[in-house]
């Protein structure tokens, strides 16, 4: 018996949902009341025949109508307003395809919330409508269903398992296979995101969520929004996440009626980005258990205080969101205030920002102290931001109510002083919850007394560590490199320094330690280290961080050094890639250039935060080392002594996640901060280690990675070349369960070398990683499944097989074999047909690999993947299975010939217009068609066929490209030359 998506998750999972199934036949309105406790998790089964529905219809009209009559008294009054409503609920699926799935969304959201109304009340007054009931959920109806197929237009899908509760399809889930290496929940995810959204968007107007599987991973996420930010639901239950018993407990989880309807209610914002585009956001499982923690505990009225370690990137302000929003909602609370609480300028801009983003309601920002104290004194309810310094001139109490609650970020620091203490007396019965994103050390035991309530065990309330973050992809590893040992400075200096930067000392200690730090201030700035720091800055970005896209920051000793740094930099790289950000408040007219307004600041950064932008490296001392978020930088050069807390929280600005190629963040450590990682980083969680790893540990793994990817091919000779050579590798993966468990193992080895690349370190090992790589690429499945492990390879692994002759070292002699096979005897009486069709389809792979993305040749390419698994199962003789290839090879051909190459090249423009179009500025006031004209014409000159598979080839394109962008002066953007090439390179 084979195992499939249907026979064993899709199965299980209707089955945790609905206990033992029984098939009913129908369902009216009291269906869900029927009986005295649910099956299962509260589901009920029902079989699509027996769903009162046409397959272009995207609710049960029937059940709704139900349900309208059953909630609401007006409407039970007069049953024809039913129809009133679900005209209402038509007109928004029917403008999904003008307004956009996101504003449908939104908008039927709303509607299922509770927050529209209609005028049937008396005198035609308006009356909130409720669709669902939120307090008495046995009063809702919860039906589940499989193969849901929906039909708009000419577009036909089919969901695997559907959620409705109230005839609304609430959830949609994509299950796939679970024993095949290749296919992921990725896989499901990405059907959702790229096929169903997109092509029948009526069916997510109502969604509150999708969830995809494979039975070991269980991953959700909102409408739209990218599926590398989707993320697993962790159970209480402790099951080991990759197993089914780990789906078991994710899905009794999350997909209980109760937290799917509180997700909906609670937990599910609107915002507007940093590009002013509209996305939707759901809450990640740590939040959720935060938040109802909080709720319950104020709902409770006991203990009046908790602490949250949720680490450092892993959604602390969406947290403060979505609990200031719940906590707002509790009828029980009398419209209670909340408080935000934070500890900078900076982290303030940051929350007020998310929460402004998020829409949220009734929001005030106590601008001043004076604002705070008129707040409280005046019995604002609503929610107030502030800073705890606003706290500083509070006399005695503000407001003395007990439905106030105080949710303070970054809890281990000032708000254990005067200020907290201050805050406390103004606030004498507020629940108060602290917040911090970094374990509690040794000397901070204050913070528990502070906010830990005694029934917490270990102090917390809700903890979700390095590990927890890491494993579930919230936030990525941590790797530092110590560089330039013989610049680094005296270890008893950096310890004193540090000391003084703590404060906390007596006035001798502070004299003694000032003239400590002054010291190490000189030894720092001598400018031949400064000089040979800024060219190790600069080599490096360059060769390690550039390629891939990404950005960095440079952390000096002070804002002196900002300077000395920025001047360095900019004899090495164009002074538009590197800027200061430093609070420029003092009299020194050095750094008035570097005063800048919030909203200017901002657009600094925002101009970081964008790929196409020309500035890479930001140059800080103390700002921007709390609360920034720019997902896209991965590296910080730290020339500052930092420890514990500051340390942490600065180098967790490099931990976010952001596309495929970003694997972990990177600390390059010119000082020896990291010479002793327990000393830097001094806290009593046991696993905080986990969070950053030695690139020196990295370097000691890679040969037992190679060793891992050599043991598929035993007695392979890998010094023999071309096609040959190639068969013999690839006949050492005979099928696809072997060539997925050795991409898996080629996946780890390739994620080592990016990681350590361009450390000389490797060059031992380059020609067998890129013979590796080539075996790996021939076998990748051409038609682009199983998105996890058969990953793209990453930058610099590229430019390593760019620097020599290509992978397919393989003959294109396709059309040749085609018209020799149209000879019978060339199939049927070639001497080894088992040899013959290896070779048929090696080339057949790498013809098709070259279109790989083009629409037309996708069919071929399933066909290619389907035909191989059928011969290696043994449905398929060599003979049978040589003519099939051969039929194929014979489709290839033609299509090839029906398309034109001038219309690959017709792309190639259109490509490349589009890409000058997002970059033009008032610096490159130039027609962009004759950008994109003279960058055609050149290279139509230089190249040759084949040109991509030299080396000599690439470099002649390169420096035709070049030569194009310098007469715009565009010539310095890294991303506008990598993007420009990568489009030459699969058009021309």
């Amino acid at each position: 018996m084979t195992f499939t998506e249907a026979s064993t998750v899709e199965l299980l999972i209707r089955d945790l949902l609905c206990g033992a199934v029984t098939h009913h036949t129908a369902v009216g309105a009291g269906f869900a009341r029927k009986s005295g406790k649910l099956a299962g998790l509260g589901w009920h089964y029902l079989a699509p025949a027996n769903i009162p529905r046409q397959p272009h219809e995207v609710f049960i009209e029937d059940w709704i109508r139900d349900a309208l009559i059953r909630l609401n008294p007006e409407i039970a009054a007069v049953p024809d307003r039913a129809d009133e409503v679900l005209y209402k609920l038509r007109a928004i699926v029917l403008a999904v395809r003008s307004d956009g799935l996101l504003k449908a969304n939104e908008e039927l959201t709303a509607w299922l919330r509770g927050d529209r109304s209609m005028p049937f009340g008396p005198n035609h007054e308006h009356v909130t409508v409720r669709l669902i009931d939120f307090e008495r959920l046995e009063n809702n109806q919860y039906v589940v269903t499989n193969q849901f197929t929906f039909l708009a237009g000419p577009a036909e899908r089919r969901a695997d398992i559907v959620l409705l509760v109230n005839g609304l399809p609430i959830v949609l889930i994509e299950a796939k296979t679970p024993v095949r290496h290749a296919v992921s929940w990725l896989d499901g995810a990405l059907q959702v995101h790229d096929d169903y959204e997109k092509n029948v968007p009526e069916l997510f107007v109502a969604n509150a969520f999708s969830v995809a599987t494979e039975g070991k991973e269980l991953m959700y996420g909102a409408v739209r929004m990218p599926v590398n930010l989707w993320g697993p639901w962790r159970g209480e239950d402790e099951a080991t996440p990759g197993t089914l018993a780990g789906l078991k407990a994710a899905v009794s989880g999350l997909l209980r009626p109760a937290v799917v309807l509180d997700i909906l209610a609670h937990f599910t914002l609107f915002a507007t980005d940093k590009k002013k585009r509209r996305i939707k956001v759901v809450c990640r499982y740590q939040q959720y258990e935060a938040v109802n923690l909080i709720v319950q505990r104020v709902l409770i009225g006991k203990p009046r205080k908790g602490l949250i370690w949720h680490f450092q990137g892993s959604g602390k302000s969406l947290l403060m969101v979505f609990a200031a929003e719940k906590l707002r909602l509790q009828p029980v609370l009398g419209n209670p205030t909340v408080i935000i609480v934070v500890d900078r300028i900076d982290l303030d801009a940051q929350i007020s920002s998310t929460f402004h983003a998020s829409d949220v309601p009734n929001l005030v920002k106590a601008e001043t102290r004076e604002d705070l104290q008129r707040l409280l004194k005046q019995d604002t309810r609503k929610i107030i931001i502030t800073t705890i310094f606003k706290f500083g001139e509070a006399e005695g109490v503000l407001n003395d109510r007990g439905n106030i609650v105080a949710l303070v970020d970054e809890a281990h620091r000032t708000q254990e002083g005067d200020l907290g203490m201050k805050m406390r007396a103004a606030l004498p019965n507020a629940f108060l919850f602290g917040l911090t994103g970094t374990p509690i050390n040794r000397r901070d035991r204050n913070t528990f007394y502070a906010f830990g309530a005694e029934e917490d065990a270990r102090g917390y309330m809700s903890r979700y560590g390095f590990e927890e973050s890491i494993r579930d992809g919230a936030t990525l590893k941590l790797h530092f490199e110590p560089r330039l040992v013989d610049l680094h400075i005296d270890k008893a200096a950096i310890d004193q320094a540090y000391q003084a930067l703590t404060g906390k000392l007596s006035d001798l200690d502070r004299d003694n330690l000032a003239k400590a730090a002054a010291k190490m201030a000189v030894l720092v700035k001598v400018p031949e280290r400064v000089q040979k720091i800024c060219e190790d800055i600069a080599r490096h970005y360059q060769d390690a961080v550039a390629p891939n896209g990404f950005k960095g920051m440079v952390v000096t000793f002070d804002q002196e050094c900002c300077l000395l740094y920025k001047a360095a930099l900019d004899k090495l790289l164009p002074p538009e890639a590197t800027e200061i950000v430093i609070s420029a408040t003092g009299s020194d007219e050095r750094f008035k250039p570097y005063a800048r307004s919030r909203d200017e600041e901002e657009k600094l950064l925002d101009r970081f935060r964008d790929a196409n932008d020309p500035l890479k490296l930001l140059i800080v001392t103390a700002k921007l080392l709390t609360g920034f978020d720019a997902p896209i930088l991965q590296v910080m050069y730290l020339d500052k002594p930092l420890r514990d807390h500051s340390l942490l929280q600065a180098i967790c600005r490099t931990n976010r996640t952001y596309g495929d190629k970003k694997t972990h963040g990177l600390i390059v450590d010119y000082l020896g901060v990291f010479d002793d990682v327990a000393k830097a980083l001094e806290f009593d969680e046991k696993g905080f280690r986990s969070v950053v790893g030695n690139i020196e540990g990295l370097k000691a793994q890679l040969p037992e990675a190679m060793q891992k990817c050599f043991a598929f091919f035993p007695g392979v000779d890998r010094t023999q070349t071309g096609y040959e050579g190639l068969m013999a590798a690839q006949e050492c993966l005979p099928n696809n369960d072997v060539r997925d468990a050795f991409a898996a193992e080629y996946s780890v080895l390739g994620k080592l070398w990016e990681a350590i690349s361009p450390d000389p370190m490797l060059l031992p090992f380059e020609v067998d990683y890129r013979w590796l790589t080539q075996v790996y690429v021939s076998v990748q499945p051409t038609s682009g499944t199983g998105k996890l492990v058969w990953h793209a390879l990453g930058a610099k692994t590229i430019e390593l097989i760019h620097q020599n002759v290509h992978v397919d070292a393989v003959r294109d002699d396709l059309e040749t074999l085609v018209l020799d096979a149209e000879l019978l005897d060339a199939v049927i009486g070639s001497p080894n047909p088992k040899k013959r069709a290896k070779e048929f389809e090696i080339k057949l792979t790498a013809r098709l690999r070259k279109h790989m993305g083009d629409p037309r040749y996708k069919a071929l390419s399933e066909r290619l993947e389907a035909l191989k698994e059928r011969h290696e199962q043994g449905l398929e003789n060599s003979v049978e299975f040589l003519k099939q290839l051969l039929e194929l090879a014979r489709d290839l051909v033609r299509t090839e010939k029906d398309t034109p190459p001038e219309e690959d090249e017709d792309r190639g423009k259109a490509a490349l217009t589009e890409l000058f179009q997002q970059v033009k500025n008032e610096k490159t006031p130039v027609m962009v068609e004759r950008v994109v004209a003279d960058i055609d014409g050149i290279v139509r000159l230089v190249r040759f066929p084949g040109w991509q598979n030299t080396a000599a080839g690439e470099r002649e394109v390169k420096q035709a490209l070049r030569k194009s962008l310098l007469k715009y002066q565009l010539h310095q953007d890294a991303e506008i030359f990598k993007r420009a090439y990568g489009y030459i390179r699969q058009y021309y």
